[in-house]
């Protein structure tokens, strides 16, 4: 199913790109996608050596670097600040 687009207040028509995806290769964790994200979509997540996505509250040997993970796409509203402000382009936007 394809969202058609809607409109601003201004009357402007406007297609929301929603997060389905953060690449953990890419990521850093620097947060500023989380800063800007007032819905509660990501959270910070550790990645272990094999590749896998952890709760940081696992043992943290096992942990290689920290990395923003899609915690709850849902929520998501498809604005984009997300992506405007992410040095390293690791996220993936789609329409609904």
């Amino acid at each position: 199913m394809t969202m058609a687009a809607t409109l601003t207040r201004g009357g402007r028509s406007w297609t929301p790109d929603y997060l389905v995806a953060i690449d953990p290769e890419l990521c850093i964790g620097c947060g500023r996608c989380f800063k800007v994200c007032g819905r509660d979509v990501m959270t910070l997540q550790g990645l272990t050596e094999d590749g896998d996505i952890v709760p940081l509250d696992d043992d943290d040997d096992e942990i290689e670097k920290r990395v923003m993970a899609v915690h709850d796409p849902d929520a998501c509203i498809g604005c984009g600040a997300c992506a405007r402000v992410c040095p390293t382009s690791c996220q993936t936007h789609a329409a609904a």
